[in-house]
């Protein structure tokens, strides 16, 4: 049964991810001049306008007709924030702990005890006992109240670094972009490795992108008894769609091959791949950290977000590298 500070707690979740999608303007019409305000006039800029202009206009020979505009996007890194941890780790962790009293086997388990001793390298490096323990912080709960848990911890946890909200952490850039795709007549996906339990609460408020065009990793889960009442219960474990596996959940899910996808690491090198194969004009799209004042500054060697493979691979087959620090005239949305 869901307890009373739940339902508060959903509430007050619920009117922050409001206010917030108010600041962030997720559904705000593009500009009647430059839909791209935050882009600066560039290489990338031009890509991206000369792509969508070329798709979307009657008569081109690049035409493409409304239904098949899809554009999807990786989440972490490219929409919002990922550093220093992914921000659903960050959740995920502190459900550990507040789970860890009815887990007393978890004293056994090396990547526990070096999390409860504060030393999340260690842990990351036994990443087999990691993903047991955050697999099953949350084992047994239903789909809904998970969905208010998430909603609870993002109304008040703050980035270490810049004390917003995570859910102010997005791009605005990225949330211009959306914005200008959707008003070509694209529909925009999120294809993440991060989990659509995690993203689908929020990802609509916040981008305009509705928890139906959520593409991300998901745990296994049951309709079964639970409290009285039948209910999807969530099951220990989790399907990851990342690296190869995303064209896979890009072909489950939506059943259309993209012609715009837009990444920032090696986990987005296949979805790339896959969006550049098909046949006609095709546009992939890498934003390089490169930012250390407004942002962060990774790349190659990065324990987050590795660029490397997919750097290597923009390089040769000509995609479009979006640079943060030359590209974009603002990183994140102002706080109202």
């Amino acid at each position: 049964m869901t307890s009373n500070w739940t339902r508060r707690a959903f509430g007050v979740a619920t009117v922050a991810l409001i206010a917030i999608a108010g600041c962030a303007g997720p559904g705000a019409k593009a500009p009647a001049g430059d839909p791209l305000p935050s882009w600066r006039d560039g290489p990338a800029k031009a890509a991206i306008t000369d792509f969508v202009a070329d798709v979307s206009r009657e008569g081109s020979k690049s035409f493409v007709p409304k239904e098949e505009r899809i554009a999807v996007f990786d989440n972490d890194g490219t929409l919002w924030a990922e550093q220093p941890l992914y921000f659903q780790f960050v959740f995920m962790l502190e459900r550990v702990k507040a789970a860890a009293p009815r887990h007393p086997e978890w004293n056994d388990n090396p990547a526990y005890k070096a999390l409860a001793a504060g030393d999340h390298a260690a842990a990351f490096a036994n990443q087999k006992a990691l993903f047991e323990v955050l697999l099953a912080a949350d084992a047994g709960a239903s789909v809904d109240e998970y969905d208010q848990l998430i909603r609870a911890w993002l109304a008040q946890a703050r980035h270490p670094k810049t004390q917003r909200l995570y859910t102010e952490m997005v791009y605005q850039p990225q949330l211009e972009l959306l914005n200008f795709l959707r008003s070509r007549g694209f529909k925009t996906f999120i294809v993440s490795g991060g989990s659509h339990e995690f993203m689908r609460p929020w990802s609509e408020a916040v981008y305009g992108i509705p928890p139906e065009q959520v593409v991300g990793s998901f745990t296994p889960l049951k309709f079964e008894p639970a409290g009285g009442q039948l209910k999807l219960v969530r099951q220990p474990g989790m399907e990851m769609n990342d690296g190869p596996t995303k064209p896979v959940g890009i072909y489950r899910q939506i059943g259309r091959r993209p012609i715009l996808a837009v990444g920032n690491s090696d986990g987005d090198l296949q979805m790339l791949q896959f969006t550049t194969q098909g046949p006609g004009r095709r546009l992939a799209v890498i934003v390089h950290h490169d930012d250390a004042e407004r942002e962060f500054a990774y790349d190659r060697k990065s324990h987050i977000g590795t660029l490397d493979k997919a750097w290597d691979e923009a390089v040769a087959k000509g995609w479009t590298l979006v640079s943060m620090k030359n590209d974009w005239t603002q990183i994140y949305p102002p706080v109202k």
